[in-house]
């Protein structure tokens, strides 16, 4: 497999954006943004300069939206994506936004999470959910780009019934696998027999189940869970997937920064056994 290995990087006006790929000897990434105020096209050539210059593969931009979030099963439905009603309508708009700049970039995609998708395709919230989302996918198909939803909230085959509600030809999936596993959704290997030929973008990450039910599974460095990586780089091989591995590391520091270090050389190693 010959697939690219990268990193998340964030957005930034006042400081390089990808000082962190040149340390890690990386030339690929996501770009991440949870401001949209800072999305507008003076940045937008200042980044495409820096990406020429530092010769930068940006895969996507994981757009973000405003307003409170919570990663949990006790606010996180009321509190994520499109879901809240309270919030759609904005969030709406801020995407189409981040569309618009994903565009001044150059850039293929944007990526965000949905929220907790409800799973009863009768449910007036779903319904509402895949208009929201047809909304966004028309725009980003005008622009020729794509709409792809990372994994998390939702089961594999709620996120399949939502990409084919929707039925426009320019969405994706990024696939996080350890989400999977620490909203307690899916093993992520069989996941890919429900939605593999959406996959666009991998984000390496590994995690343990939930053991209390009221909160997520702990994440761990990639090799270190459950998502089984040696299996599932296979299985990915198997059905052609050809894209990024995007290395996710939700610890901050030194310790971040080795175990990407060792993500890495771990990647590397697999992908070259298969």
């Amino acid at each position: 497999m010959k697939n690219h290995i990268g990193v998340i990087t964030t957005l930034h006006a006042d400081k390089p954006c990808f000082s962190q790929l040149k340390s890690l000897s990386l030339h690929t990434c996501q770009l991440c943004s949870w401001s949209p105020d800072l999305w507008t096209k003076a940045l937008a050539k200042q980044v495409q300069k820096e990406m020429r210059k530092e010769k930068v593969n940006v895969t996507a931009l994981w757009a973000g939206w405003t307003g409170p979030r919570a990663w949990n099963f006790t606010e996180g439905p009321a509190t994520l994506g499109l879901v809240p009603v309270t919030f759609r309508d904005r969030r709406i708009s801020e995407l189409i936004h981040a569309a618009d700049f994903a565009q001044w970039l150059g850039l293929p995609a944007i990526i965000t999470h949905l929220g907790f998708i409800p799973e009863n395709p009768t449910d007036p919230v779903f319904i509402d959910v895949v208009i929201a989302v047809q909304h966004i996918a028309r725009h980003l198909q005008r622009l020729g780009m794509e709409f792809w939803f990372e994994t998390g909230q939702e089961t594999p085959v709620t996120m399949l019934r939502l990409i084919q509600a929707v039925g426009t030809p320019n969405l994706g999936i990024n696939l996080d696998p350890a989400n999977l596993i620490l909203y307690g959704k899916a093993n992520p290997i069989d996941a890919l027999d429900v939605f593999g030929s959406y996959v666009r973008n991998i984000h390496a990450k590994d995690g343990l189940y939930p053991t209390d039910p009221m909160k997520l599974g702990k994440e761990v460095k990639v090799g270190e869970g459950r998502v089984r990586f040696p299996d599932f780089v296979r299985r990915l091989g198997a059905i052609g997937f050809t894209g990024e591995f995007i290395i996710e590391r939700e610890i901050s520091g030194d310790q971040q920064r080795r175990d990407i270090a060792e993500t890495i050389t771990y990647l590397q190693q697999l992908l070259k056994a298969n």
